[in-house]
């Protein structure tokens, strides 16, 4: 595996910013780097890059969000109570396609049962499948496509009735 090109270094920087951890270490054979989010008081985030010329059995790197997670779903706020609201079990990207030019897994109107994919977010270079654990039918999609999605932020809304 090559090490981080400038550009996955700047986009892994925005993740730790924009996604409230506090600390990324990311190790390769022969190159390391660590983000430090830094608390409110201190600089924004402090980024350490070494290159790794002897193999040394270090430390394993902060724990990645666990891959094919199935998205929580709980009920939504009171405008909205008699809908389930479906949200993201990890921080990432939200994606409604397996990729460009490939279907959408699912649109408004839409009935879900437990089990069927809704959509993926991809977590470095990871990409999990989040399946539906309700049956009902997509009222919402909450989320654009593509875009960067929290822990536990709302994806879908779903009527279960």
């Amino acid at each position: 595996m090559e090490p981080m090109n400038i550009t996955q270094i700047q986009d892994l920087i925005k993740f730790v910013a924009k996604s409230g951890v506090s600390e990324v270490e990311i190790e390769q054979k022969d190159f390391k780097i660590t983000i430090k989010a830094a608390s409110k008081k201190e600089t924004p985030v402090q980024v350490y890059a070494q290159p790794q010329y002897a193999p040394a059995p270090l430390p394993a790197p902060a724990p990645a969000p666990a891959a094919q997670v199935p998205a929580a779903a709980a009920p939504a706020p009171a405008a909205d109570s008699k809908y389930i609201t479906i949200k993201s079990p990890m921080i990432g990207t939200f994606y409604r396609a397996a990729g460009p030019g490939k279907p959408i897994f699912v649109n408004v109107g839409d009935e879900i049962k437990p089990g069927k994919t809704i959509c993926i977010i991809e977590a470095m270079k990871l990409f999990n499948e989040i399946e539906s654990e309700v049956s009902g039918k997509i009222v919402k999609v909450l989320v654009d496509d593509a875009k960067p999605v929290e822990y536990d932020q709302p994806l879908f809304l779903v009527d279960p009735s």
